[in-house]
């Protein structure tokens, strides 16, 4: 998942970064509440992370703007405030759920997998297209009893082509899913990882399903070659 972290305690803010990386994620971790207010307002996220007390703002007014912005992605406010009224107030301004610091990692990543788990499109660690398929806890594409190891950005790139299949998918979109907002990416970035991707899938004879479509982007389709 793509997700925005909003905590300025930053020797909070770097292990969050870290473990939600480690768990496969793409993170974009920030402090300042004016920052997170231009991502919301610029990118598409699938969950962010929310701490109430911030320096300039706070997450309770992110949470409000991004739910008056018509935007429907879970939201987890981190804070340490925890009475009943509090909980209530974070709850009401449109989180989905609450968590109280100190925080505990493999906590916050169960709390992670079940907001994610309330989509449909993030219900299930094994995607499938036709009949290839992807493993997201090993890494893994298989078709056919055929089976490849991904690497963690192929991985990423293909999981992105799984949730939008047969949608025209344009170079910003992808790097937008990939990268996280500070990346500095060069001009072909797209473009070499759409060929290792390929590459990685030519055991399975599924690398021409990565369709180009010129002047648009990529899309995955399941093209018979015969």
């Amino acid at each position: 998942m793509k997700i925005l972290v909003v905590e300025d305690d930053l020797e909070l803010l770097e292990p969050l970064n870290t473990v939600l990386s480690r768990a496969g994620h793409i993170v974009d971790g920030v402090a300042s509440c004016e920052l997170a207010t231009d991502l919301i307002s610029q990118q598409d996220y699938d969950l962010l992370i929310l701490d109430w007390m911030l320096p300039t703002g706070s997450g309770i007014y992110l949470c409000q703007q991004y739910r008056y912005i018509g935007k429907t992605s879970p939201v987890l406010m981190l804070t340490a405030k925890d009475s009943i009224a509090d909980k209530v107030k974070g709850l009401d301004a449109g989180a989905d759920d609450y968590l109280v610091k100190p925080v505990d990692m493999l906590e916050l990543l169960a709390r992670v997998r079940a907001l994610a788990r309330r989509s449909p499109v993030w219900q299930d660690q094994i995607l499938k297209f036709a009949d290839l398929q992807l493993n997201l806890d090993t890494h893994t594409a298989q078709r056919q009893q055929q089976q490849v190891q991904l690497s963690v950005r192929e991985c990423q790139l293909l999981e992105y082509f799984l949730r939008h299949p047969q949608q025209i998918l344009s170079r910003d979109q992808l790097e937008q899913a990939l990268w996280t907002w500070d990346t500095d990416l060069g001009t072909n970035a797209i473009t070499v990882q759409i060929r290792r991707l390929r590459q990685r899938l030519q055991p399975l004879e599924a690398d021409h399903w990565i369709e180009t479509v010129y002047g648009l982007g990529y899309r995955l389709i399941k093209l018979d070659v015969n």
